[in-house]
């Protein structure tokens, strides 16, 4: 546990190791990491939003080419989304009846995390897709949410292309013009934890505003 949060924090630093040591293969495990995080249900701890950004940032010192990064992790991000989208259309269903929540499915499967995203698209709808992009966790489980649903593929594709094309240039293109500034490349960590906390408060004001409405509409019952 302790070797992943150091790589969430220091993403920058391993990554600029891996260019020195295996050039253009960063390419290739730009695209892994991304598909996986995005692509793969049961790996919503990937460092997505931080890889990005440092990608960005090496791509400003010339050690990445910013235009070849961008379609790398923009392709892997799109392609991700629609393996999701897949997995929740053939086994979503089940999943979000309790008779198919079987043992291995919910260890595998966070029932938490999925109701939570599930509000969150029943709210939001395809805006969810696109708003989801910058909210760890939240990015993983909507492509599922969206196949277990009624929504068809050409309209989340849309939103799937839309949402990966923001998020990487948002993302890349924030870490290009600000990760070779002095105070952030030294306080990389720091700024990765930043981004954390805002990709996440979205999600905890709509939780509080849930805790309180739920506090509240008790006492307005009428006697």
């Amino acid at each position: 546990m302790r070797e992943l949060i150091d790589v969430f924090l220091h993403v920058d630093e391993h990554l600029t190791t891996f260019v020195a040591a295996h050039g253009r293969l960063v390419y290739g495990l730009l695209f892994a990491v991304i598909f996986a995080e995005t692509g793969l249900v049961v790996m919503p701890f990937l460092p997505g939003d931080s890889l990005l950004f440092a990608a960005g940032a090496i791509a400003a010192t010339g050690a990445l080419d910013i235009w070849v990064a961008a379609g790398v992790l923009f392709t892997a991000a799109v392609l991700g989304d629609a393996v999701n989208y897949y997995v929740g259309r053939q086994i979503g269903p089940r999943v979000f009846r309790p008779e198919g929540r079987t043992g291995r499915l919910e260890r595998l499967l966070n029932p938490k995390h999925l109701e939570r995203t599930h509000e969150f698209f029943e709210k939001h709808g395809g805006k969810a897709i696109v708003m989801a992009r910058f909210v760890p966790i939240v990015r993983t489980f909507i492509p599922f949410v969206a196949g277990a649903g009624s929504m068809t593929y050409a309209t989340f594709a849309f939103y799937n292309i839309l949402g990966g094309a923001l998020w990487v240039l948002i993302c890349v293109g924030a870490g290009y013009l600000f990760g070779a500034i002095p105070i952030i490349k030294e306080n990389f960590e720091l700024v990765v934890l930043g981004i954390i906390a805002v990709s996440v408060l979205p999600m905890v004001i709509e939780l509080l505003r849930q805790w309180r409405s739920s506090r509240v509409a008790p006492r307005q019952r009428p006697e």
